[in-house]
């Protein structure tokens, strides 16, 4: 079994780690097809109620 030469740093391993989860929350917000606000992807919109052309649920007025 391969093993490693070295012992990985606290820092270095948190660096990696770091960088490979901003490259999944860079492209989280996806625009709704009915109001044109940000939503998160596959989820009804916050500001419309609607998802994938059907209305989810009605929004509350704040």
């Amino acid at each position: 079994m391969a093993n490693p030469k070295r012992k990985v740093s606290r820092n270095l391993r948190d660096k990696r780690r770091a960088q490979w989860m901003a490259s999944l929350r860079a492209n989280s917000l996806v625009t709704c097809d009915h109001c044109g606000e940000k939503k998160l992807p596959h989820r009804a919109c916050p500001s419309c109620g609607y998802y994938r052309g059907k209305n989810v649920y009605i929004p509350k007025s704040v």
